[in-house]
């Protein structure tokens, strides 16, 4: 949707109406080259709107950073690794990137672009108001001259780079927290340049910095900045601070620019950005140090390593330190390297929200069931969460993007295991399964279900114990109706919790077990006698061994996954059936009925019962897996048929009792 498209429809809705989302203007796009041209449809536009694509080959040292934007052309790529001026090699050798398109770009083969055999990450932004614009110019040699900008809202952050003309120069940045006249160089290792005057400024006066121009310094290293017939271009972020206009309401922060002061500990200084981050660059702002980056599709991983790239080299992708945990509104620091938290040193960075904001409208966006294991490389969005097992006898497991290469499984109370599964999350349709050791992906006989975190359908948190009773923040948005927790550490049963049944009441999803009430199960009250909230979850916590290691014991880390109604999309609810009594229509509210159903019996023993529209829900018998077991997939018994608004209980399909179910349609 174009700006002007985007207005007409705030006027229409009035105050409130829609804004942009994050996944409109943003994306990280991982890629194998392939020596052939490419299009990568990331859902941006850039032929409409404009922008910049940043692109680095991870797994090839001595490659470039390629910088290329919709206002300088295609095939005019920066390096942000160098400081020379524009790269024509591209152009006259038709490399690079070759055209921007309404929903990604093409980029040609080869040339750290593209090469065959290497992986690559390509990071666009694209213009919008309060986050980001591009401008360029020509120098005419004054000092502090003004250079106005479309960005709606002061700054966060500006990247400068000569294009042209005279001797070559670096990459200057400004950053909101710098004092008057401060700078610091992309390109290199320094720390922040303060010459305390405007003749030796890049920049000028921090109030030169508005919501409509930025000031540029004097003529001491004029060359830099605003050297007579050079020319310029400057990368312009916002900084959200309670201001942004983005998500169904127009009304969330989606970028922000701000600083922090390392510890030195393992356990580094909390960062508060009010919400996840997907993107985070970070620089050592009173030290030499390199800038580095992080983003979510490459892995940021709680509790794991987080693969890093630096701006300032061409070096191959890094994966040694765990540099940081994300949560829901932030990042804490987690390693006592000098690159992100050096001891009393100050560090800047800029972090960008995880989308989407908006709750779905079609389940097909946000959940994908797959049979046989190609299709587990055909998931129409990167999967944040999935959960795969074998028709004949094997195990159901369970693999998070937020947890790396690691997993574990429903049908048991182990802890998280590893495994060699080659970056099985690096893949931006579905899973790369191809590349897991342990499966094939040319059987048969795999299934799968694949979720994408979405507002008010679906959520992922990972976090740690307490010795107390506390409040986990989630950003599902919308009250949980159902979460499952497990222990990563240690073999504890997975703890589900139903929201309709109660604070005091849990099911165990790694047995049948009717629902157990508490605090009458060894004295514990795991909810705290709490229900969620739109905002946190509740759990119980004491020292390990103390009886709430399952939820929240100190000294172990937790995986929770956070599941809601989403009007024509999901259903989490519950029926009642009386066996031979008829037939249970559950009305989910959908319109071409369930994909996928999930119910438990929870008045009385009971199994976990899966069944979806891949495998068969008809009206006969169905094919069923039980999450709680290795089981081979059972055919013999008629316990779901097919409804438009949901799906049907058979009469005698299964046990009289009260179930509760989620559904998906």
């Amino acid at each position: 949707m174009s700006n002007i498209a985007r207005m007409m429809q705030r006027a229409t809705a009035g105050a409130g109406g829609a804004g942009l989302d994050v996944d409109e203007v943003f994306s990280t796009f991982v890629y194998d080259g392939s020596s052939s041209a490419q299009t990568i449809n990331n859902g941006i536009d850039l032929s409409g709107e404009g922008g910049l694509v940043w692109i680095k080959e991870r797994s090839s040292s001595g490659s470039d950073h390629h910088l290329t934007d919709t206002v300088r052309g295609i095939k005019n790529p920066l390096n942000s690794d160098s400081t020379a001026a524009e790269n024509t090699f591209y152009a006259n050798n038709n490399q690079g990137i070759t055209a921007f398109n309404n929903n990604g770009f093409t980029v040609a083969s080869g040339s750290n672009f593209n090469d065959n055999g290497d992986t690559a990450v390509s990071w666009t932004f694209r213009k919008a108001p309060k986050f980001f614009d591009i401008v360029t110019w020509t120098g005419d040699g004054t000092s502090g001259r003004n250079i106005s900008h479309n960005l709606g809202s002061v700054p966060g952050h500006i990247i400068v780079k000569k294009r042209s003309g005279g001797s070559v120069a670096g990459w200057i940045n400004w950053h909101r927290t710098f004092s008057d006249y401060q700078s610091v160089f992309l390109n290199t290792t320094e720390a922040v340049y303060n010459p305390g005057n405007i003749n030796s400024g890049v920049f000028g006066l921090a109030s030169g910095f508005t919501s409509t121009q930025f000031q540029l310094g004097g003529t001491n290293n004029i060359t830099y900045h605003n050297e007579n017939n050079s020319t310029y271009v400057a990368y312009i972020f916002a900084h959200n601070n309670s201001d942004g206009e983005f998500g169904p309401d127009s009304d969330q922060d989606i970028i922000k620019c701000g600083s922090y002061t390392g510890n030195g500990s393992a356990t580094g200084p909390v960062v508060n950005l009010g919400f996840e981050p997907q993107w985070v660059m970070i620089k050592r702002a009173t030290a030499v140090e390199d800038w580095i980056m992080f983003d979510n599709m490459r892995g940021l991983v709680v509790g794991g390593i987080d693969p890093d790239l630096r701006p300032n080299k061409t070096q191959a992708e890094g994966a040694f330190v765990t540099y940081m945990d994300i949560n829901a509104t932030g990042f804490q620091l987690t390693d006592n390297n000098s690159r992100t938290n050096e001891n009393n040193d100050t560090y800047i960075y800029m972090a960008i929200r995880r989308g989407p904001l908006a709750a779905p409208d079609d389940a097909t966006k946000v959940f994908h069931p797959v049979k046989g294991g190609p299709d587990h490389n055909s998931v129409p969005f990167p999967t944040d969460f999935v959960i795969t097992t074998l028709q004949i006898t094997s195990n159901n497991w369970t693999l998070t993007r937020l947890l790396g290469e690691t997993y574990m499984r429903t049908d048991s109370n182990n802890a998280e295991g590893s495994h060699n599964f080659q970056d099985i999350f690096a893949d931006m349709t579905g899973t790369d399964w191809d590349a897991a050791s342990w499966w094939s992906s040319s059987a048969t006989n795999t299934v799968g279900w694949h979720w994408k975190r979405a507002p008010s359908f679906f959520d992922v948190v990972a976090y740690s114990g307490s010795s107390g009773t506390q409040n986990v923040s989630h950003n599902l948005g919308v009250q949980p109706e159902m979460i499952w927790i497990k222990n990563r550490d240690s073999s504890d049963m997975w703890v589900v919790q139903v929201t309709s049944l109660g604070a005091r009441k849990y099911l165990n999803l790694s047995g049948s077990g009717a629902a157990v009430s508490l605090p009458t199960w060894n004295g514990k009250d795991y909810f705290a006698n709490t229900l969620p909230t739109a905002s946190v979850f509740t759990v119980g916590g004491g020292s390990g061994g103390s009886g709430y290691d399952s939820v929240g014991g100190a000294g172990y880390n937790y995986i929770a996954y956070l599941f809601a109604t989403v009007a024509g999309v999901s259903k989490v609810g519950s029926f009642s059936h009386t066996n031979d009594g008829g037939d249970t229509n559950v009305d989910c509210g959908f319109s071409s009925g369930a994909r996928f159903v999930l119910y438990k019996q929870y008045d009385s023993s009971g199994a976990w019962y899966v069944l979806d529209s891949v495998r068969g829900i008809v009206a006969g018998n169905d094919p069923a897996l039980l999450l709680n077991s290795n089981a081979a997939e059972d055919s013999s018994y008629d316990q779901i048929d097919p409804l438009s608004s949901g799906f049907t209980i058979p009469s005698a399909g299964v046990g009289t009792g009260d179930y509760i179910f989620y559904a998906i349609a």
